[in-house]
């Protein structure tokens, strides 16, 4: 099988679920509140760590650290990119108002645009994604004892 196959299956399956997570919350207007979020990372781990799981069943023996962390960080990478794309559609196309929604829970005073919240979406998924990568990298580093 490719290099990347895995990941890039899971990749979208974690951008799918965050996605559709986002959406169910906007149905009950609970998507402006950032405490939502937090589930954000629990979906991405939940991603990154079977990512990384299969990735380790699949190679056996040839399983190493340098396998597992390139399966973990292409899966998030991935995800957090489709996911930056569509959080941006979604503030200029769907809901015009989202960043000044949620923009109203942290600062009154500054003019912040579409750029701006895509990008800080963007460094706190590549962020995610590393940390959680690293931690669950010390779960797996091992090769599978046959």
């Amino acid at each position: 099988m490719n290099r990347f196959v895995l990941s890039v299956r899971f990749g979208i399956a974690l951008t799918s679920s965050l996605i559709a997570y986002f959406l169910v919350l906007s149905l009950f207007n609970l998507h402006i509140n950032p405490l939502f979020s937090i589930f954000n990372g629990v979906i991405t781990g939940f991603a990154i760590f079977e990512s990384i799981r299969y990735k380790r069943i699949e190679k056996k023996s040839e399983y190493n650290y340098t396998t597992g962390f390139q399966a973990g960080i292409v899966t998030g990478f991935l995800a957090t990119i489709i996911f930056t794309f569509f959080m941006a559609v979604y503030a200029t196309e769907i809901d015009p108002d989202f960043i000044s929604k949620i923009a109203e829970n942290f600062f009154n005073s500054y003019n912040t645009g579409v750029g701006v919240f895509a990008f800080t979406v963007l460094l706190s998924g590549l962020a995610t994604t590393i940390v959680l990568t690293l931690s669950f990298m010390q779960l797996f580093k091992n090769k599978i004892k046959e």
